[in-house]
């Protein structure tokens, strides 16, 4: 049977967009991330909410991404594990976040969500793919005869780690590490690319 690599992108292979910006704006309540709240949707109300009150919106934040670079190591890893094997970015991050960063990683295919906004950038909403978007995607996947191998940092991330013939964890937190102790976690790309290899 084939089998395809499923990897989350945030955490994993670039630094956390929210993060980034939530330090360049000078916010801190945007730090939050999906390490640290399991709900998307409450997750994504307080940002737009955030975003509103202080008056800013996607030219602001695409500014930011704009001086993202991938985690060391990270490209080199892709390019590896895509040497070996179809390999997607599956993420809850945005098609207008997403572009600058798969340029810089070498144009993976991605799939994720896209924001709604307003002609003058003002974030008003968000669609999602599919309900439960990464879990749907690796069933989508099962169901066209791939085995699926996962990996990913955070809560958003278990469910298809879980679904799939391996999954791993990838610089996950030490709350989630011990949660899910049955799940594998590496903190170097070269232990993540083994662990992979392993079951290809």
């Amino acid at each position: 049977m084939q089998k395809i690599v499923c990897l989350d992108l945030e955490g994993v292979l670039v630094p956390e967009i929210w993060i980034a910006f939530s330090e360049a704006a000078g916010i801190p309540e945007l730090r939050k991330t999906t390490r640290d709240e399991p709900d998307y949707n409450k997750l994504m109300a307080m940002r737009i909410s955030t975003l509103k009150e202080h008056g800013l919106g996607l030219h602001e934040i695409q500014k930011v991404i704009e001086t993202i670079d991938p985690m060391p190591g990270a490209k080199e890893f892709l390019d590896e594990l895509r040497s070996k094997v179809q390999t997607v970015i599956l993420s809850d991050t945005f098609t207008q976040f997403a572009t600058p960063l798969m340029r810089k990683l070498g144009w993976p295919a991605i799939f994720c969500n896209t924001l709604v906004t307003d002609p003058d950038g003002t974030v008003t909403g968000y669609e999602l793919r599919a309900k439960k978007t990464k879990l749907a995607t690796v069933k989508a996947f099962q169901s066209i005869g791939y085995e699926t191998i996962a990996a990913g940092d955070s809560f958003n991330d278990l469910e298809m780690i879980k679904a799939g013939r391996a999954g791993f964890l990838f610089r996950s937190t030490e709350k989630i590490k011990r949660d899910y102790p049955e799940i594998p976690a590496f903190d170097e790309y070269s232990e993540l690319l083994e662990a992979i290899e392993k079951e290809l």
